[in-house]
């Protein structure tokens, strides 16, 4: 399930192009806006009063959560690339090509917001993944599977892959709903509306994807 925008007013806006100073009024006004769209819509320009709203300013724990989800996101996009190579059933094929598209798209509105934000995509350390952009340890983020795991699942094949990848996809879920709750019981974090849309549409779309690989295991056992 692609990110859907909600209700909120959108305030996602970037003065694409400024050349004189960054202070200049009238430079401001001729600096065209672009507001991103969201994952699989075009961005537009904006023009007149529409253009002179201004971003709002992100906390930390924006930052932070909007960093460690596309590495989140693209550890499940890994996940799924080895179902076509792995004999899983139909219903593995079906769940992970939702998954591995959503979760895609998903990613790059993420990347787009940081960088709009003149903030980088990465959260790690270049030539550091243990490391964070501050030189400090990186926690494990909630539902992330293990090296072994991930080792586990790399030589799995047929039922012994759809089952690991199933109780593996629902454990790494399962922590992005738990990134989600993190997020917003911070103290002014989750304000921003784009970002509030997104965060809410990871916890549906996740939850809703959770309830079929559970149905899914289930039927697993019902054959065996």
């Amino acid at each position: 399930m692609a990110f859907r925008s909600r209700t909120l007013p959108s305030v996602l806006l970037f003065a694409a192009v400024c050349a004189a100073a960054p202070h200049s009024a009238s430079a401001q006004q001729s600096a065209p806006v672009v507001q991103p769209g969201a994952p699989g819509q075009p961005s537009k320009t904006l023009t007149g009063k529409d253009a002179n709203l201004t971003l709002p300013p992100p906390t930390a724990a924006d930052i932070d959560f909007m960093q460690g989800m596309i590495m989140h996101h693209n550890q499940a996009v890994l996940m799924t690339s080895l179902i076509a190579s792995h004999h899983a059933s139909e219903d593995v094929k079906y769940i992970g090509a939702k998954i591995s598209s959503s979760q895609t798209q998903e990613m790059e509105f993420m990347k787009q917001w940081l960088t709009v934000r003149g903030e980088p995509t990465d959260m790690a350390m270049p030539g550091m993944p243990d490391m964070d952009m501050h030189g400090n340890a990186m926690p494990s983020m909630p539902g992330m599977l293990t090296p072994k795991q991930m080792d586990a699942l790399t030589k799995a094949s047929g039922p012994t892959f759809d089952h690991l990848f199933l109780t593996g996809m629902i454990q790494h879920h399962t922590g992005a709903l738990t990134m989600v709750d993190q997020l917003f019981k911070k103290p002014g974090a989750g304000q921003d509306a784009d970002l509030f849309n997104f965060a809410t549409d990871v916890d549906n779309t996740q939850r809703a994807e959770i309830r079929i690989m559970e149905s899914i295991l289930e039927k697993t056992k019902e054959k065996q």
